[in-house]
């Protein structure tokens, strides 16, 4: 699913050189958020082992669109496929860029409230853990360096700003969004 690509440009001050890329089909995250009956509020997690980097990584769940999928139904598919719960509530807050200087990749974040429990159905190959977390322990996991995928920590990010009021969000049922 991915394409590597060798393009000669012209530079502004007129000279040649050479670009490498890869065109990625784009993905989603999301950041799903639990609401105990006490009013605490915990993230749902995933650790997994990333082949590439060689380590077990902590990640909200993410995944790559299909061919014509929209966002909001990969982020429903992958939520649901990787962590068994479905939301009744979304929020889309923007695009990351993970990796600007060498893929075209953009990922879809999505907040996911209202959760209800279920089945896994994890792809062929895929095997991770679910767990969850309370907002200050995931800062705290970040600051000690245990949290170093880009993409939950931009989550974070808009986690953090939405939890202490700087910045809002648009929930609305999946039958209201476009």
């Amino acid at each position: 699913f991915l394409h590597a690509f060798r393009d000669v440009v012209v530079l502004p001050d007129a000279s040649v050189s050479t670009r490498e890329y890869i065109v990625h089909p784009g993905a989603v995250m999301v950041v799903p958020i639990l609401v105990g009956g006490d009013g605490d509020i915990e993230v749902v997690l995933e650790r997994q082992f990333r082949y590439p980097v060689g380590t077990v990584m902590l990640e909200f769940p993410a995944g790559k669109l299909d061919p014509g999928e929209s966002p909001l139904h990969c982020a429903k598919r992958e939520l649901q496929e990787e962590t068994g719960f479905t939301a009744l509530e979304w929020a889309y807050v923007g695009v990351v860029h993970p990796a600007i200087a060498y893929s075209t990749e953009t990922i879809h974040v999505w907040f996911a409230r209202k959760l209800a429990p279920g089945a896994r159905h994890l792809d062929d190959g895929e095997f991770l853990d679910v767990i969850t977390a309370k907002p200050d322990v995931l800062l705290q996991w970040c600051a000690r360096g245990m949290v170093t995928d880009a993409k939950t920590l931009s989550g974070i990010l808009w986690l953090q700003n939405v939890l202490n009021g700087t910045w809002t969000l648009d929930w609305q049922t999946a039958e209201e969004l476009p």
